[in-house]
């Protein structure tokens, strides 16, 4: 066979590399063995060419003994075609075109030196447009299409039984806060492998960044640490706003990190890793950080979303990942934090095992949706689509804990942290919420409402958080004192009860409004968050009235809940009734 280069992305992203594209071709044309490359090899214009094959060796490039791989899916970013028996594939293309492969189950990607995986060609034989004057570099020229555009697969076994960490808004806007990124979310990864199970790969739902580009690099080296396959899709802080359209709004992100859309499978899973942060371009830019943008998926991204599905089958479950919500808990509508063509992604994964996840409003949501990409819906065709909690948090702000690192906890009240999708025989799923910096890894926070202009009191320079909000009040105060509950990973479908002592439970009640905690502790510390962070109305708190017979003494509060998966969960707090002489020390 012929001594084929894979042509993955890194290979497009240096000049010098992109230049020995001509040499290369005429070595393998020389060899007089395998598919011709170079003129006259039959193909089309306005196409690719290439083969998928098993390498072997891990060599990154093809030897006399790796054989092509049959029946893998290969894709421009709409067409979808699958290897024939020797592994060839041919696609149409435009002037520039974006070529990778859809990882199959049982086989994994080459990894880089910046340990990133590598599944796709740029074809971009002018690279980045320089008058557009980007600030952070954009994709080198790569010169002519090669002949063959290849793609080198190892085999290794992979079960139906895995975990996936999820991470959205790491958001760093300097070395200080990337720094926190790796001794809070990326630490407690390396710490915690263990309790998760088996963890096959990562995966970043956008914001990587927080508009400074340039931390790519240190960001990669980061991350390449926890020593599993972790991908990216970008976010609105990943754009390009010098960009005048969505067109080219995500050259930095394409020569970092490849194509910005794209699939793999995994233990019989499908993952569908979209990018639904549509630039609406750098004329609409408006006062403060970037160029606006709105939540789509576009005509081009469902097209390929179709053309993948048409290839797998209907009981295959499906994860689909982006960046923006399909739908949010601030905001359905709204087209800077949802997505405007949802109800066309659930047309095509009606009738299919799904679950979506997204990041971009740092807050902690469940929603189940309606055919028709409404929240609300119901039975089991109601699709669930998981808002993760920001690794960021409150965008690095709040007070410092006793390393110097922002506390961080996310507006709607959730610490900050990340989750982990747990995958079960290759067909059903769970998620877990793990706390990046809480050692303690509670589900829940208790606090006590007992001031009843409790948001005003906390702005207050003489008002102390533990008086606003503790566990020790007067007994005459009990009945008009409420229990309020964030079950930080909670939703719709989640219970939540608590009860004094051994006595009955008291169901609580779902209440949509602001985290008198977070709200408290934001109002009590604003010198140390960023201007634009406020409470917001929470989507997973509830409140119920202690009772107005409870005497004066010391009680065992103990909440119990049921999340969303139906997994108990149970907190609890000491309660000290005063009675009418005695006070707080």
């Amino acid at each position: 066979m012929t001594d084929h280069h894979t042509l993955t992305r890194r290979t497009t992203l240096a000049g010098a590399t992109a230049l020995a594209l001509a040499p290369l071709a005429a070595r393998a044309q020389g060899s007089g063995t395998g598919p011709s490359v170079g003129q006259g090899d039959g193909r089309a214009a306005g196409q690719a060419t290439g083969i998928v094959y098993e390498d072997r060796g891990a060599k990154g490039r093809r030897g006399p003994d790796d054989p092509g791989l049959p029946d893998v899916m290969v894709s421009n970013g709409r067409e979808v075609v699958r290897t024939d028996a020797q592994g060839r594939y041919a696609l149409p293309i435009g002037d520039e075109a974006v070529i990778f492969v859809i990882k199959p189950t049982g086989f994994a990607l080459p990894p880089g030196p910046d340990g990133l995986p590598h599944f796709s060609y740029l074809h971009q034989p002018a690279g980045t447009p320089p008058d557009l004057a980007l600030r952070y570099p954009g994709i080198a020229p790569t010169g002519p299409l090669p002949a063959s555009v290849d793609f080198g697969l190892t085999r290794g076994p992979e079960s139906g039984d895995f975990d996936v960490v999820l991470f959205t808004d790491p958001q760093p806007e300097s070395h200080a806060e990337l720094t926190f990124v790796r001794d809070t979310a990326v630490a407690r990864v390396l710490g915690a492998r263990g309790t998760f199970g088996k963890v096959a790969f990562g995966m970043t739902t956008g914001d990587v960044l927080f508009d400074d580009l340039s931390l790519y690099p240190r960001q990669n080296r980061i991350m390449a640490q926890i020593g599993v396959p972790w991908f990216h899709i970008g976010g609105n802080h990943d754009l390009n706003f010098e960009a005048p359209d969505a067109s080219r709004s995500r050259e930095t992100f394409k020569r970092t990190f490849g194509a910005p859309y794209y699939a793999l499978e995994h233990g019989g899973v499908l993952f569908l890793m979209l990018d639904n942060v549509h630039y609406l371009g750098a004329h609409t830019a408006t006062a403060g950080r970037g160029g606006r943008y709105e939540g789509r998926i576009g005509e081009r991204q469902l097209a390929f979303v179709e053309n993948v599905l048409k290839q797998v089958p209907a009981d295959r479950l499906v994860v689909v990942a982006m960046h923006i919500p399909l739908a949010t808990d601030l905001g359905p509508d709204d087209p800077g934090i949802g997505t405007a063509d949802r109800a066309a992604l659930l047309r095509l994964l009606a009738g299919r095992p799904c679950v979506s996840v997204s990041g971009h409003t740092h807050t902690t949501e469940h929603h189940y949706l309606g055919p028709d990409g409404r929240p609300g819906g119901t039975g089991g065709d109601a699709h669930h689509h998981h808002v993760l909690t920001a690794v960021s948090g409150s965008w690095w702000s709040g007070p410092p804990d006793r390393r110097g690192i922002a506390t961080a906890d996310s507006r709607d009240g959730t610490p900050h942290g990340f989750h982990v999708l747990s995958v079960a025989g290759g067909r059903s799923y769970t998620t877990r919420y793990v706390p990046a910096s809480d050692d303690a890894g509670r589900q829940m926070r208790i606090v006590l409402e007992s001031q009843f202009h409790g948001d005003d009191l906390a702005r207050l320079p003489d008002t102390r958080l533990y008086e606003l909000l503790g566990a020790t009040i007067p007994a005459e105060s009990a009945g008009g004192t409420n229990v309020v509950v964030n079950l930080f990973d909670g939703g719709p479908r989640s219970t939540v009860a608590f009860r004094i002592g051994d006595g009955p439970l008291i169901t609580m009640t779902r209440t949509r409004r602001p985290d008198p905690f977070v709200a408290a502790l934001y109002a009590r510390n604003a010198a140390t968050k960023k201007s634009w962070v406020k409470a917001e109305p929470c989507s997973h708190l509830w409140v119920a009235r202690l009772p107005r017979d409870l005497r004066a003494g010391t009680h065992r509060l103990t909440v119990e809940a049921i999340d969303e998966y139906g997994r108990p969960h149970r907190d609890g707090l000491v309660l000290e009734l005063l009675d009418g002489v005695a006070r707080a020390g």
